[in-house]
């Protein structure tokens, strides 16, 4: 079997998962399903009683399916004042992997982007960039125990990329989305997906994470800097930059977006540069 069969084969196993949690729920699957990264999730709006709502599945080995990140998207239910979804339901079952099914409402608009890195312009309302501003500052000093990543992990990923002798040393943490991509980004209303993997990390990595995935079209991302640029031009801000580069190329030595792998090491390097 060829790795295309086996993700289809897989994909269609997903698909069947989709489809018993919306039985277990009483749902109807409405929308087209959207798989996520690696296939590990699968995604649908559906609906009960002709309110609609958004349905995810996430499939996991037994021995990673617990932690923070499995169960991120509810414990964001905790946080208040920012556009996000609110997960409704939960259940979870064995099917050969350990499955667990989420209702969430749903959000008003499109995401930003159809994948994570921007590929083309983006106009977005002045409104919209506020909210931004506005909801990561009431992320930032949302209290949590949760992690989204450690000083050994940043120290580890900066030190085997750029070498031992680049400051690694976060002094200042603040409470991150930990993954602020396009495609996580909803408008022309702001709204904020995807919630797996919030919790403390470097400050400035949210802006770092966005204006990364913005390399692609250089006036978005001139925006994104100028709009960051109290957090993103400290030095804090330049160990959150390099840290987020580091964790993306090395998604993309696995073979993620490859046309973003040169303009993160052009701005690795006008980092490094400003040392």
């Amino acid at each position: 079997m060829t790795v295309a069969q086996a993700d289809a084969q897989f994909a269609a196993w997903m698909k069947e998962n989709l489809a018993t949690a919306a039985g277990r729920f009483g749902l109807t699957i409405t929308g087209e399903p959207v798989l996520g990264w690696r296939l590990r999730s699968i995604s649908a709006a559906a609906t009960r009683k002709d309110q609609l709502y958004w349905l995810r599945v996430v499939s996991q080995e037994p021995e990673w399916a617990q932690g923070d990140s499995w169960t991120g998207t509810v414990d964001a239910n905790s946080i208040d004042g920012i556009s996000k979804p609110r997960v409704l339901d939960v259940a979870e079952w064995d099917e050969g992997r350990r499955q667990r099914a989420e209702v969430m409402t749903m959000m008003p608009g499109e995401t930003c982007s159809p994948t994570d890195a921007l590929r083309s312009p983006i106009d977005l309302p002045a409104q919209w960039w506020e909210s931004l501003g506005q909801f990561l500052g009431i992320l930032a000093a949302t209290s949590t125990a949760r992690t989204n990543t450690s000083q050994i992990r940043v120290t580890q990923r900066i030190e085997e990329r750029f070498g031992a002798d680049v400051e690694t040393v976060v002094d200042q943490w603040e409470t991150v989305h930990g993954d602020l991509h396009w495609s996580n980004l909803v408008g022309p209303d702001f709204g904020l997906l995807d919630w797996e993997l919030w919790g403390r990390g470097p400050r400035g990595t949210d802006a770092a994470t966005l204006l990364c995935h913005s390399l692609l079209v250089p006036a978005v991302a001139a925006d994104v800097h100028n709009r960051f640029r109290d957090v993103l031009d400290t030095s804090a801000g330049r160990i959150a930059q390099l840290y987020v580069v580091a964790r993306l190329l090395h998604r993309i030595d696995n073979g993620d977006y490859p046309d973003l792998a040169e303009p993160l090491k052009r701005h690795a390097s006008s980092l490094l540069a400003s040392e």
